[in-house]
């Protein structure tokens, strides 16, 4: 894995040329045994047939006996006199006939006798058998020079191994050229991307790209958006936390520098000016929404939904979160006299608890805070037509048809609002439904009065049992 992909595709297109040259060598070698096998059997046909050319003895001593070659035999050793030879011996090794180097230790059996051997630099195939005669028992010997199994040996470099390397030689030339020309796309998109800027995240052109890299480049580009989104949210946090915490800031140093030189002042009749219990108040005042400022600007950055696409979700039991919630704004509720209220039936689906606990949290105090004394307010969970929701509902002033959609929007206050707030509630939790592929939906409470906020959950899968 630490070669290069070029030197990877070199090798395994490479290797396997040489597998089939060896191969091939190995083939060339079988077949020529099995030519050298019928060779061996064609020698062997001519032994008896050698033996049988002897028609008589010598008319006198020492003269050699009368030899009448066979037709075939004579063939022989016409067809090839330089690689051709024959020896007739007696049972001593006399040579009678033939070429005197055929001469060696005579079979010890009836049966043939197979072997090579060197002279006058060729490889002589060489058949040696005892044969019965008019002159009694010789021993017949032929020999053929023109073995294949022997050709083969002395040719296999120009015959197999040098077309096969030069073969070899020419394909990895021929691979290495298609493999640059196939590889160009790839070195073309490093090149892109090395030419390309840090804050440049726009997605790469997947129309240009071959097939193969198509899956690369379209991760590379889901990425990039994962990035830009990521770095978009950065964004809109540091301008929309700069905008909206400079005024509340602002005001709290006018104040409380301006009480700074009040309490250093003299009053009349008597000491230093001190700070009243409205004056306090409003200090605390600013100092809170200050920080409910700060926390929800941080909850709307993290739950910014395109940033929440790589995280992973974990099984949430909605039942126990509304639970939670109920605890978490009892007080509250119970300070207006508000019935806090849970219809709540077990149900768990696949999110993010800490969003949703945001979500929830963020609904259930908007509802107490705008909810008139001596009001209600229900959270419920659970399912509906296979599906699991979350809502919360309140019988409080409600928001006008024509006003719903802009409360979602980042800041968006409905005019004649009384309390506090940063319009920011609602904003957060829209974010969240969507990063769990879900709609914030906002209708009229029961009988038409008050707010129902809730969501459903899509593909939650079936009820447990």
């Amino acid at each position: 894995m630490t070669l290069g992909l070029r030197r990877r595709l070199l090798v395994m297109l490479i290797v396997p040329l040489l597998l089939l040259a060896v191969i091939n060598a190995w083939y060339d070698y079988r077949s020529a045994d099995n030519v050298a096998l019928r060779q061996d059997q064609g020698l062997l046909a001519l032994v008896p047939l050698l033996a049988d050319s002897i028609v008589g003895e010598g008319r006198t001593v020492g003269e050699p006996s009368v030899l009448l070659l066979a037709p075939p035999v004579q063939d022989f050793l016409k067809s090839g006199p330089r690689h051709a030879a024959y020896a007739i011996s007696d049972a001593d090794g006399k040579v009678l006939h033939g070429d005197q180097w055929l001469a060696g230790l005579p079979p010890t059996s009836r049966e043939p006798e197979f072997h090579t051997e060197e002279y006058g630099g060729v490889a002589w195939r060489i058949v040696r058998q005892r044969q019965q005669t008019v002159l009694g028992e010789v021993v017949v010997a032929l020999a053929d020079g023109s073995d294949p199994r022997q050709q083969w040996a002395r040719s296999i470099l120009f015959r197999v191994l040098l077309p096969n390397l030069v073969l070899v030689v020419a394909a990895a030339f021929a691979v290495r050229w298609a493999v640059e020309r196939a590889l160009r796309p790839l070195l073309e998109l490093r090149d892109a991307l090395e030419r390309r800027s840090p804050r440049d995240l726009s997605s790469i052109d997947e129309a240009g790209s071959p097939d193969e890299v198509r899956p690369l480049v379209r991760s590379l580009n889901r990425l990039f958006g994962l990035v830009d989104a990521q770095a978009e949210s950065q964004r809109r946090f540091i301008a929309d936390a700069s905008h909206q915490l400079r005024t509340p800031l602002a005001g709290l140093q006018t104040q409380v520098e301006a009480w700074a030189q009040a309490a250093g002042a003299p009053a009349a009749g008597r000491g230093t000016v001190q700070l009243t219990a409205e004056e306090v108040r409003k200090l605390r005042g600013a100092a809170r929404r200050t920080s409910q400022l700060a926390n929800q600007l941080l909850a709307l950055s993290r739950a910014d939904a395109r940033a929440m696409l790589a995280q992973p979700m974990q099984p949430v039991e909605l039942k126990a979160l509304c639970g939670a919630m109920l605890e978490t704004h009892l007080d509250a509720a119970t300070a207006k006299r508000i019935d806090l209220g849970l219809d709540a039936q077990a149900v768990q689906l696949p999110g993010h608890e800490w969003l949703l606990r945001e979500l929830l949290g963020n609904l259930v105090d908007n509802a107490v805070k705008y909810t008139p004394e001596g009001g209600s307010v229900t959270i419920r969970c659970g399912r509906r037509a296979g599906a699991a929701f979350l809502e919360v509902e309140d019988d409080g002033p409600g928001i006008a048809p024509g006003e719903r959609q802009r409360v979602l929007e980042r800041f968006y206050r409905v005019q004649g609002t009384q309390g506090e707030g940063n319009g920011l509630g609602l904003a957060i939790a829209d974010e969240i439904a969507r990063a769990h592929h879900a709609h914030l939906a906002l209708q009229p409470g029961a009988g038409g009065r008050g707010l129902r906020v809730g969501l459903v959950f899509p593909g939650s899968g079936p009820e447990k049992p």
